[in-house]
């Protein structure tokens, strides 16, 4: 299954599903529909407005409304807030250029990652589609907000932007990094550095890496050992794995969960600052 199948099927519509794939069986085959149901559908379409759920308007419009990020970074519980960027790892002959979506939880430090052979939109929902949001869900755990660059792969017009879209329909508030000031985003930025150093540098000092699949199972296992296996002593972590850490702190979510439910505000802060993360490494 492709990357646009990954995410396409479960989370756009069928029309846009198969201009992805430019074949309407294929699409009709993963959505299951018939092909008079697609027909039905594309006349629909061409000749009214489109016309969306009552759900699908309240997220484009909550998405619509999303500021730049600005002022404190807040970071309270586990899955209060991530952080994701893109890496280029450098170019393998036989493979291509190598891009790495980066996910890190910024209050456990738990690291998630995917590789891939092109930087955009696409990818960047499915590191979500595929990894994190899976992960936060095994945990019980909801994701409430994700804070990134103002690159193309996140930012963009949210009817045609896959990233935008998927963080929309998985209720996921979006925060942005002031212009030209990359550090607000450090905690991926130290990850970087600490990545290179300790996994590519040597990784590809050991091994001729014959496909992207190759690189992955590497990387993976790697992750499970930073996640697991390695103490930080950064902020909240205070010597612990960040997955001991999610696991012994994942009650401050649930509580936080149940003050939400009983005592709703307004609105959740949509400000971050450009002062650092506490270290990563």
């Amino acid at each position: 299954m492709t990357i646009d199948e990954k995410i396409i099927k479960p989370k756009l519509g069928l029309l846009k599903l198969a201009e992805q794939l430019g074949n309407v069986s294929q699409a009709c085959k993963i959505m299951g529909y018939s092909r008079d149901s697609f027909y039905g559908f594309k006349e629909l379409a061409e000749s009214e407005p489109m016309v969306l759920t009552e759900a699908q308007v309240k997220a484009l419009e909550k998405a619509q409304e999303q500021r730049p990020a600005e002022g404190q970074i807040e970071t309270e519980h586990p899955g209060y807030l991530g952080s994701q960027d893109t890496y280029y790892v450098g170019t393998i002959k036989g493979i291509g250029r190598i891009y790495q979506q980066t996910f890190i939880d910024t209050y456990s430090k738990v690291a998630l990652a995917k590789l891939y052979d092109r930087k955009n939109a696409l990818v960047a929902a499915d590191l979500l589609n595929d990894r994190v949001v899976p992960f936060f869900e095994q945990q019980q755990l909801p994701l409430l907000r994700i804070l990134t660059d103002r690159g193309t792969e996140y930012c963009g017009s949210i009817q045609h932007h896959e990233f935008q879209l998927y963080l929309a329909i998985e209720n996921i508030d979006h925060s942005k990094t002031k212009v030209r000031s990359p550090q607000s985003n450090g905690i991926c930025e130290r990850f970087h550095r600490t990545i290179q150093d300790e996994f590519y540098q040597v990784a590809f000092r050991k091994k001729l890496y014959t496909s992207l699949d190759e690189l992955q199972a590497d990387l993976d296992e790697w992750l499970e050992s930073y996640n697991r296996e390695r103490p930080h002593t950064g902020k909240y972590c205070d010597g612990r794995t960040p997955f001991q850490t999610l696991r012994e702190t994942k009650h401050l979510a649930f509580r936080k969960q149940l003050e939400r439910q009983f005592h709703p505000v307004a609105a959740e802060p949509t400000s971050v600052s450009t002062h650092p993360f506490s270290a990563v490494s």
